[in-house]
């Protein structure tokens, strides 16, 4: 099951509303995939900084392991989750420290402009426990989980990130996943969880990494990862959607001037501003669709 969308903003002037949005979207998705959910958001970027997300549980003290890692560290705390700010050149010192002073603190994202959270509970309520509607940003991701073939964990709730400004959603099932996750070890690239989407954000991060285009990447996956999958996308400038080549899971994408949006159902992208005059199409299968927003 599991439902899945995503936002990706042509007009700069609809930044402040990507939240609102996203997190509207999210909602509708509920009754797709009750058991958990989780987002990425791609917001504004800090001149020679970057951004980890943490996550720990309820009542973790923040703030304390904040002021450890340095006092050019900004932390900014969103129930479960926190993302600390600090200049680039750190990040392998903040890394370390991080699994020094708190090793049940877990790293679920980095990059210059990416924030991720993820928790079980319905969409709609876990949107509201991180205040997604509050958020601001250029494009986002988000997905609702009907766990059928592992357990109802955090861990395994998506969005999955194994590369900086990297993320992927997942609907369907890898059968192959075993294989590519032992030649994503061999190739350096970690996945820490036994979700099969996690195997599929990792590949695609090696293929980036071998100097592919995310477009590419996602080409690439058709001939390399084996299965029915829908999955949708985020880098730090862009967007992207592939099926598989008999595209068994239910998408549908919308189009106008401002945005490009993505849902699982068209449900989930009817309250979008203009989609009335939006162009409204099933994404065919095996193609690669990508957008993309050049980097300031």
């Amino acid at each position: 099951m599991c439902g899945i969308v995503g936002l990706f903003l042509k007009n700069k002037a609809l930044e402040p509303q990507l939240g609102a949005m996203l997190s509207e979207m999210l909602g509708v998705m509920c009754e797709r995939g009750p058991d958990s959910a989780g987002f990425a958001v791609y917001g504004a970027p800090e001149a020679g900084k970057t951004k980890l997300t943490l996550r720990a549980t309820a009542g973790y003290d923040f703030a304390g392991l904040a002021a450890k890692l340095g006092d050019d560290v900004a932390l900014v705390e969103r129930a479960t989750h926190a993302v600390v700010v600090f200049p680039e050149a750190r990040e392998q010192a903040v890394r370390e420290a991080i699994a020094s002073l708190a090793p049940d603190v877990t790293v679920v994202g980095s990059g210059a402009r990416m924030e991720l959270y993820k928790e079980v509970g319905l969409p709609s309520e876990v949107a509201t426990r991180f205040k997604l509607a509050e958020m601001t940003g250029s494009h986002g991701i988000g997905h609702t989980r009907m766990a059928t073939e592992s357990a109802v964990t955090t861990n395994g709730a998506h969005p999955f990130s194994t590369g900086a400004d990297q993320c992927l959603v997942h609907n369907g099932s890898l059968s192959n996943h075993r294989g590519v996750r032992r030649n994503l070890e061999r190739q350096g690239v970690t996945v820490q969880t036994d979700n099969d989407s996690e195997v599929a954000a990792g590949y695609l991060t090696w293929r980036m990494k071998e100097g592919r285009t995310l477009g590419q990447a996602l080409e690439d996956s058709l001939g390399d990862l084996d299965g029915f999958y829908t999955f949708v996308v985020g880098t730090e400038t862009g967007f992207g959607v592939i099926r598989d080549p008999i595209a068994c899971k239910p998408a549908v994408m919308a189009e106008t001037d401002d945005y490009v949006a993505f849902g699982s159902e068209y449900r989930a992208l009817a309250g979008l501003p203009g989609i009335e005059t939006a162009k409204v199409w099933e994404p065919e299968p095996a193609k690669a669709y990508f957008w993309e927003r050049k980097a300031a």
